[in-house]
C-alpha cells in the first residue's frame, strides 16, 4: 500500500496523487484524510483505492484539536467511515495520538469503526513516546480485533524502528514506513531499517527486493533535496565504509568480522577510506585498486603522508592518494584534461549558461552547457566537452565553507564515475564555480588514467 499524499491539501497534490493512481502500479494507492466528508470527496477525485482516515484518539487531541468530546468523535468517525465505504473506498481507521489515549476508549473507537465498515485499523504513535515493551503489550491486545491493525510510529526519541518491530512481533499486520525515515519533525519509521531487521535478524522473507533499497534511498534523497545522514544505518554513506586499520585488516580476512550483512544485499559496495586511522592494510588495498605497486619502504612513506593529511582534519580522497603515491614513486603524470577558459552567465532573468574551453589529449574542445545554477551549468559544459573521450557522470557533489563571510574559502567534494568505476576528488578556493570545475576535472583526469591503465593491462 502506498499513501500517496493528502488529497485535500492542494490542486498540485491531487494532480500528483492521480498520476500515481493512474501509473498502473501493483499496489493499493491511498490518501490521508481527516474525518471530514470533503476530504473523502477529494480522495475520490484522485481515483485512489483507499483512505487513511485519521481521528483524534487521546483526550488531549480531542479537547484541544477538535474542541469536542469522546462521544462526538466516535460518532464522526462512524459517519465518515460509512460515507467512504459507501463510495467504494477501503478504509483504514487510524487513532491519532493513540499512544497517549485511554486504551479502553481506543478499542471502543476501533470497534465502532469496524461496525461502520472499516477494513483496517491503525495505531499512531504521533509524538514518538511509545516504548518497545509497551508496543508489544498493546499490539498483543489489539491484534485480537477482527480486522488487521497497522502500526505508525514517529522517531522523536529515536525508537520508531524498535517500536515498529516490537508491534509486528506482537501481531501488527502492517507497518507504516518511509524511505530514509523521512517525515514530520524527526521523521517516521525507516523502510530500509525495518526490512533488513526482519530479513537479517528475524529470518523473515518480507518480499522486498532488498538490493533496490540503496538505489531507492539515493533517488528519494536526490528528488527531495534532503541529505541522508552519513552515519544512518543501511543507507548512510558510512554504513559500509571502513577506515580504522584494525577493521580493514579484519575485513580483508573475513567481511563478517566488521559487517553484520553484505553491502551487496542492499545494493551497495564496500568502501575503504583513508585518514588518520588508516593502516597499512587499507592503504595497500586502495593502492591495489589503482594498480599502483610499491616497495615496503614506499608503502611506509605513503602511509605516513596519508596520516599527516588526516591529522590536519582532512579526508583523503582517491585523487589525494594517487597524488601522494605519484610523488613518492616519482611518477607524476601529465593531466589529460586541462582547463583553458571558463565563462559563466547567471542572473534572475537568464538561464544559467557556461562556456568552457578544454585541452583534451592535446585537442582543443569548446562546449557550452546550461543548468539550474551556475555551478550546474559549468559542470554540464565540462562533461559535454569530454563526452566521447570519457563518458563520465557526477554521482555526488558536496560543498563546505572552510572560512566564514562572503569571501569564504570553499571545499568541493565530488564522486565521479565511468561505468562501474568511481573516484573521489576535491577542489578548493574562494570561487565556488572554479572550485567545482577543478574538482570535476581532477576526477575526470584520474578516471581517464585508470581506464588507460586497465586497457593497457
Amino acid at each position: 500500500m502506498i499513501e500517496a499524499g493528502s488529497a485535500i491539501t492542494s490542486e498540485g497534490e491531487r494532480k500528483s496523487m492521480k498520476a500515481v493512481a493512474d501509473a498502473g502500479l501493483e499496489a493499493e494507492i491511498c490518501s490521508f484524510a481527516r474525518v471530514v466528508a470533503s476530504d473523502v470527496d477529494a480522495a475520490l477525485d484522485c481515483d485512489v483505492d483507499s483512505v487513511h482516515l485519521v481521528v483524534p484518539a487521546s483526550d488531549l487531541h480531542i479537547r484541544i484539536k477538535m474542541g469536542s468530546d469522546r462521544e462526538s468523535v466516535v460518532q464522526k468517525a462512524v459517519e465518515v467511515t460509512d460515507y467512504a465505504v459507501d463510495h467504494g473506498l477501503i478504509v483504514e481507521l487510524s487513532g491519532e495520538d493513540a499512544s497517549r489515549a485511554d486504551l479502553d476508549f481506543l478499542e471502543a473507537l476501533y470497534k465502532a469503526g469496524i461496525d461502520a465498515g472499516a477494513q483496517r485499523l491503525c495505531f499512531c504513535d504521533t509524538v514518538g513516546v511509545l516504548t518497545p515493551e509497551k508496543a508489544f503489550q498493546i499490539f498483543a491486545r489489539l491484534s485480537a480485533l477482527s480486522v488487521p491493525v497497522s502500526v505508525h510510529c514517529h522517531n522523536d526519541f529515536g525508537m520508531a524502528t524498535a517500536n515498529t518491530v516490537a508491534a509486528l512481533r506482537a501481531g501488527a499486520a502492517q507497518a507504516h514506513v518511509t524511505v530514509n525515515g523521512v517525515g514530520e519533525r524527526s521523521g517516521n519509521t525507516s523502510l530500509e531499517e525495518v526490512v533488513m531487521i526482519l530479513e537479517s535478524l528475524y529470518g523473515m522473507d518480507t518480499g522486498i527486493k532488498c538490493e533496490e533499497l540503496y538505489p531507492l534511498s539515493r533517488m528519494v534523497s536526490r528528488m527531495m533535496g534532503v541529505n541522508v545522514a552519513a552515519n544512518k544505518s543501511i543507507v548512510g554513506e558510512n554504513a559500509f565504509t571502513h577506515e580504522a586499520g584494525i577493521h580493514v585488516h579484519g575485513i580483508l580476512a573475513d567481511t563478517s568480522s566488521y559487517e553484520p550483512l553484505k553491502p551487496e544485499s542492499v545494493g551497495r559496495k564496500r568502501r575503504i577510506v583513508l585518514g588518520k586511522h588508516a593502516g597499512r592494510s587499507s592503504v595497500e588495498l586502495a593502492l591495489r585498486e589503482f594498480r599502483i605497486n610499491t616497495t615496503e619502504e614506499q608503502l611506509n612513506q605513503i602511509v605516513k603522508r596519508v596520516k599527516e593529511l588526516g591529522d590536519k582534519g582532512k579526508r583523503v580522497t582517491d585523487a589525494d592518494l594517487q597524488t601522494i603515491a605519484e610523488t613518492v614513486l616519482s611518477t607524476q603524470k601529465e593531466a589529460k584534461v586541462k582547463l583553458e577558459q571558463l565563462t559563466v552567465v547567471a542572473g534572475n532573468s537568464v538561464i544559467p549558461t557556461a562556456s568552457i574551453k578544454l585541452q583534451v589529449n592535446g585537442i582543443e574542445k569548446l562546449e557550452a552547457g546550461t543548468g539550474t545554477g551556475p555551478v550546474d551549468a559549468a559542470v554540464n559544459a565540462a562533461r559535454k566537452a569530454v563526452c566521447g573521450v570519457a563518458d563520465v557522470r557526477l554521482d555526488e557533489y558536496h560543498v563546505d565553507a572552510i572560512t566564514g563571510g562572503t569571501e569564504a574559502l570553499v571545499e568541493v567534494w565530488v564522486t565521479m564515475a565511468i561505468a562501474d568505476r568511481t573516484i573521489t576528488a576535491r577542489g578548493a578556493g574562494a570561487d565556488i564555480i572554479m572550485a567545482s570545475v577543478e574538482a570535476v576535472l581532477e576526477g575526470i583526469n584520474r578516471l581517464m588514467q585508470l581506464e588507460e591503465a586497465r586497457t593497457n593491462g
